[in-house]
């Protein structure tokens, strides 16, 4: 399909671009001081929902999950609720393959056990499906709404194509991506991976990347939040280096998001897509990623007001809003508790991720970390759940160790309780096995990096 010829289109007035992308750019860009800490409108918004819904949380938890499983497999059973999936959008909710409908029936019965605390205890420990379905799903309801809500803003009126023309040599360039993943990975950055991963998931679905695009960023650019950065470094004992470790994070994903694209598995990874989404090269709405005709400015803005034109008009915007957070509460919530209650009952009950990490202490201890034995564990962790690094370094005594394990843990960004249940579920095709081999060379990356930043602190040990 051809590109949108320019001379032949009415772009819409600037004000269409410019007042939705600026509400866009405050809730999701712009930085707030709130309540003694750095965040965004975004997580401002998240917050206040949270406590407005206090204690109905676990309710509303349990109601959304036994939902998504049950009317999934009426889905199944009963023809007329089929076909009315069918004629409608409910049939990309509802209507799911056998696999995934198993998973979700599992994620409703771990959800009752964890609320009824019945059944193995590794199941509805505080430590394993209390953090599952209190705090991970918890906040997926209230992140996925807000952002789901505010998300077009951001992404469909201009902006995205605005940045995308301006940074297109420098990403192409240094990542090998189309500029306006630009947004995305500022988005990512400040507000949370998981709203990264939904704003790449749905321009890849609308053909602004192609597969190999939409991968290299989801699994690069979706990292790990600034509140939620300055949480877990506080919650290992460096609050007093947080912008030390902070910029450790940052050296780290530039060298991962330079590095990775051209390594496989993402180097392999085929541009053009067999489910039927249009790719970047073939969208009709793609101008931005053209050469710029004139001075990039001008360029941008030109391609600002053409996506502008054809934003949502208020009802498509909110049925699309909807469809998102429907998808999201229905397919993600059920897929977070099991896998989520699984991975932490593997790492608190029983000596797989000390098995694992063994191989690993005495690489640790040659490159000089203190604790090895006690730091490796933390760093294979992290591919279960984002939080789970920092629980285990916690009683680590040694600052420089636990520096290092904050600052790997916040760039492995392959995390199976959010970014990768995301993933798995997401028409990109990214299987497990992919999942693991990105985490490993991410991992793999960033010790080193980290472990140099450490040795640059005073006191640090000496390498021996």
């Amino acid at each position: 399909m051809d590109a949108i010829d320019r001379s032949e289109t009415n772009p819409a007035p600037l004000h269409r671009f410019l007042l939705p992308s600026a509400v866009g750019a405050l809730l999701f860009l712009v930085p707030l001081y709130h309540d003694g800490a750095w965040t965004i409108a975004l997580g401002i918004a998240t917050d206040t929902l949270t406590r407005l819904i206090g204690n109905a949380m676990p309710t509303l938890l349990l109601a959304l999950i036994s939902l998504s499983a049950s009317l999934s497999i009426a889905a199944l059973l009963l023809p007329r609720w089929r076909r009315c999936c069918e004629r409608s959008s409910l049939g990309r909710v509802f209507l799911v393959p056998l696999p995934w409908l198993v998973l979700r029936t599992l994620g409703f019965l771990c959800a009752w056990l964890i609320v009824l605390e019945t059944g193995p205890i590794f199941i509805w420990s505080e430590n394993t499906g209390g953090v599952a379905l209190y705090q991970l799903a918890g906040q997926i309801v209230t992140i996925f709404l807000c952002a789901a809500l505010f998300l077009p803003l951001l992404t469909d009126y201009g902006l995205m194509e605005f940045a995308g023309t301006l940074l297109q040599p420098v990403f192409r360039r240094l990542f090998t991506l189309p500029g306006r993943a630009a947004v995305d990975a500022l988005a990512s950055w400040l507000s949370s991976a998981a709203v990264g991963v939904l704003i790449t998931i749905s321009q890849y679905e609308r053909g602004f990347y192609d597969r190999r695009d939409a991968i290299v960023i989801a699994t690069n650019f979706s990292v790990t939040s600034l509140p939620f950065c300055l949480f877990v470094i506080s919650f290992v004992g460096l609050r007093e280096l947080f912008f030390t470790t902070y910029a450790t994070v940052i050296l780290i994903g530039l060298c991962c998001a330079i590095l990775l694209p051209r390594l496989p598995p993402l180097r392999n990874q085929p541009r053009h897509d067999s489910q039927g989404y249009v790719t970047h090269a073939e969208s009709v709405d793609t101008p931005a990623e053209g050469p710029p005709s004139g001075s990039a400015f001008s360029a941008a803005l030109d391609a600002a007001c053409q996506r502008a034109a054809a934003g949502p008009a208020p009802a498509a915007y909110l049925r699309s809003a909807a469809q998102h957070v429907l998808d999201i509460w229905m397919g993600l919530l059920p897929l977070v508790v099991l896998l989520g209650t699984l991975g932490l009952a593997i790492a608190e009950f029983t000596p797989v991720m000390e098995v694992l990490a063994k191989p690993l202490a005495p690489v640790l201890a040659i490159l000089g970390v203190p604790e090895a034995d006690a730091a490796a564990p933390a760093l294979i962790v992290g591919f279960l759940d984002m939080f789970l690094p920092a629980v285990m370094a916690q009683d680590i005594d040694s600052e420089f160790t636990r520096f290092v394990v904050a600052a790997v843990s916040l760039s492995q960004l392959i995390y199976l309780s959010e970014v990768g249940a995301l993933l798995l579920r997401a028409p990109l095709r990214v299987g497990l096995r992919m999942l693991l081999l990105v985490f490993a060379l991410r991992t793999t990356i960033a010790l080193p990096i980290a472990i140099a930043c450490a040795h640059l602190m005073p006191g640090a040990p000496a390498i021996t």
